[in-house]
């Protein structure tokens, strides 16, 4: 029976593991590679596993999930904090995110996959840059594979830990949690069962001001999360197993602090000299609810073959808070209407898969995945006299109504991937997808729905080259593809289905790599170029999205390295040099608009650790971007320090993000002045802020 197994994989600098040989590394097990476990040594691509030691050393320092893995993961863009993840991309493209193999993303593009599920209850992370014609759409720039905590046999085993954050500005600077698990069982029967629970206070930037909401995607500040996890493991016999897996996810604002307009009902209305007070409350507040059901069964020596099914569901909720829309018309705005949507998504399926070894030399992959998706969205409008007299402080619902035409898509895809171990040295890969998909959508502002098609067919073919002592080359091709979004790409007035049928876009990949593993150190590193004959942009105006038949391509660089020495101590670094551009109308090729293009970026690290002890000192770097049409993306530089030490009464951490105070914007916030404004107000409104230096002491006890 083949199952899946985790060994570490210290390519990722920091491992929290020490460094062993290399051979043992070369024994680690991912599932993100091939949709099978797969020893990294037999993926043609660049891997990244980030372990659980070296995750919660990122959380306990203060980070989150999404900035612990821009941090970690080189080719991911370095987080855009606050709740949205939008424009943390991947190589420049968008990332699929998995939890347990279920997808977190959607055909509407939320960005919310990482406010998803607490650190606390994961054991792990694998990545896999690069386009990928595994997993179907959204995987233009890779996958993120969540993997979960799973009971073992003895116990019962607790797990017990709480911290707090604050950056001693006032007594709202605090953010507290505390999570408890138990898990156990018998050669038979496993269980794990994980609760974490998070309250967020307010957040200062590093002048000391109190950083303003974020008013067109949310943030976390005064938000409560909590997230219960649990999952039982069968091995049914020799050859069987069986997993259920249950979550209930739910992350929400809890607070009144709330945004203070003085002129609403000016004789001229205007969002200017906006400030933080309290008395705020709303009929609809920022919210993420979802819940998640997984099934997962393996037979061993099923005809021969090993196979895999799973079964999953998920529905999410998605909440935003009042945003203002300027009315009758965007250039002359004599009014604001406020209002706040809530969008709702579901989504099941099942996948089967066969993994057959045809001889000593030649194996095939094979399978069918079929999922159905289905979306609505409303629309709170909220009590014009009522907003305009308390400042948009009091949100009163006055009526509701769709927000986006709703839609279903229903998708069956077969693949199959096929590997040749050549010589000894030399592995060879090769496979397609096969897509099709049916597009329901729903009357919607008097312009009627209609059903629409489209298929994809994807392809991949590597080599991978081991020289047999430590080093190791691939040469890989890969294709993926994104949908447009149909919520915004039909929620447009006089747009319909019959005449504007959606077409997936396919971005074709080549890539290079090298990792080496061996001695006291560990690298790896790839580059890449990756290119599309079609582009998405959002229009300002509206907010809607436009399929543009422009060419576009990313290309760059990505790599991570460390150097092990003797007496613990360790040091390294990643680095992402990445450059997006897109065809212009005289067929010259110029950077892509900074509202979308990512940006390059770097981290250094130097640290030590005993069995007891550890220190970890890390900077991380975000390079300036700045696009043709002189729009601008400031970088900053921040420094963190992490410290434990093990005691007989558990471990006790002490971290502190943004160690210098240094001040700036977000690279969300320089975007999202450029979406919003001026059409829905002033740039100080949207441009949200990084939060300044805090201080982070957690107390973690296994037993």
């Amino acid at each position: 029976m083949k199952k899946p197994i985790s060994l570490g994989f210290a390519v990722i600098v920091g491992s929290a593991s020490t460094l062993g040989h290399a051979q043992e590394h070369q024994e680690t097990m991912v599932v993100v590679g091939s949709r099978t476990p797969t020893q990294i040594s037999q993926i043609p691509g660049a891997v990244w596993v980030i372990e659980k030691e070296e995750l919660q050393q990122q959380i306990e320092a203060g980070a989150d999930l999404k900035t612990a893995l821009g941090r970690l993961v080189p080719s991911l863009d370095m987080a855009p904090q606050g709740r949205t993840n939008y424009g943390q991309n991947l190589r420049g493209r968008t990332v699929q995110v998995l939890i347990d193999g279920v997808s977190m993303n959607s055909s509407r593009g939320l960005s919310r996959q990482f406010d998803s599920i607490d650190p606390f209850n994961i054991e792990r992370v694998e990545v896999l840059s690069g386009a990928s014609s595994l997993y179907g759409g959204g995987a233009t720039g890779g996958i993120i594979n969540i993997i979960t905590r799973k009971g073992r046999a003895g116990g019962p085993d607790w797990r017990t830990e709480a911290g707090i954050t604050t950056g001693f500005n006032d007594g709202d600077d605090l953010d507290k949690r505390i999570s408890q698990s138990i898990s156990g069982g018998n050669e038979r029967v496993q269980a794990y069962l994980g609760t974490a629970f998070q309250d967020n206070g307010r957040q200062f930037d590093g002048r000391g001001n109190e950083i303003f909401p974020d008013l067109a995607q949310t943030d976390l500040q005064d938000n409560r999360s909590i997230d219960v996890l649990g999952n039982l493991s069968f091995n049914l016999d020799d050859n069987q197993t069986l997993e259920l897996g249950a979550q209930l996810y739910r992350s929400r604002f809890e607070g009144n602090r709330g945004v203070y307009f003085p002129n609403l009902d000016a004789g001229t209305p205007n969002l200017n000299d906006a400030e933080i007070r309290g008395g705020y409350r709303s009929d609809r507040d920022p919210a993420t609810d979802r819940r998640m059901l997984n099934l997962q069964y393996h037979h061993g020596d099923l005809l021969g073959q090993n196979f895999y099914l799973q079964a999953f569901h998920r529905e999410e909720e998605a909440s935003f808070q009042a945003f203002p829309y300027p009315t009758p018309n965007w250039q002359t705005p004599e009014a604001y209407d406020f209002a706040a949507s809530k969008q709702n998504t579901r989504l099941s399926g099942l996948k089967a898969l066969f993994d057959a070894r045809l001889t000593d030399r030649i194996g095939l992959t094979y399978g069918l995945d079929f999922d159905r998706e289905s979306f609505d969205a409303s629309q709170m409008s909220f009590d014009r006299a009522v907003t305009d007299a308390t400042g948009g402080l009091v949100q009163e619902q006055a009526s509701i109504a769709p927000r986006y035409p709703g839609y279903r898509v229903d998708s069956l895809a077969a693949f199959a991937q096929a590997d040749w171990q050549v010589t000894e040295a030399l592995k060879l890969s090769a496979g397609v997808r096969r897509q099709h998909s049916d597009v329901e959508v729903d009357d919607f502002n008097g312009i009627p729905g209609g059903e629409n098609d489209y298929e994809a067919t994807l392809l991949n073919a590597s080599a991978l080259y081991d020289f047999g002592n430590g080093h190791q080359n691939w040469l890989r091709y890969s294709q993926g593809f994104e949908l447009p979004d149909p919520a915004k790409y039909y929620g447009r007035p006089g747009i319909s289905v019959g005449e504007n049928p959606l077409s997936a876009i396919e971005t074709d990949q080549v890539e290079l790599g090298w990792r080496y593993l061996g001695g006291d150190w560990v690298a790896q590193a790839a580059a890449y170029y990756a290119w599309s004959d079609k582009a998405l942009e959002v229009n300002s105006g509206d907010l809607s999205v436009d399929v543009i038949d422009d060419r576009k391509r990313d290309y760059g660089l990505e790599g991570a390295l460390t150097h092990y020495f003797s007496g613990g101590v360790e040091a390294g670094g990643t680095l992402h040099l990445v450059r997006s551009e897109q065809e212009s109308d005289q067929g010259r090729w110029e950077k892509r608009d900074a509202r979308y293009a990512s940006l390059s970026s770097a981290t250094a690290f130097v640290g030590w650790r005993d069995h007891v002890r550890s220190a970890r000192l890390q900077a991380n770097h975000t390079f300036d971007l700045k696009d043709d049409a002189e729009r601008r993306i400031d970088g900053n530089t921040t420094l963190d320090l992490a410290l434990s030490q093990q005691t007989d009464f558990g471990k006790f951490s002490l971290g502190v993000q943004n160690l210098l105070d240094e001040s700036y914007s977000t690279v969300w916030g320089q975007r999202a002045a450029m979406f919003y404004s001026p059409f829905y107000g002033p740039e100080y409104l949207y441009d949200y802020q990084g939060r300044g230096r805090t201080y982070s002491l957690t107390w973690s006890m296994d037993y």
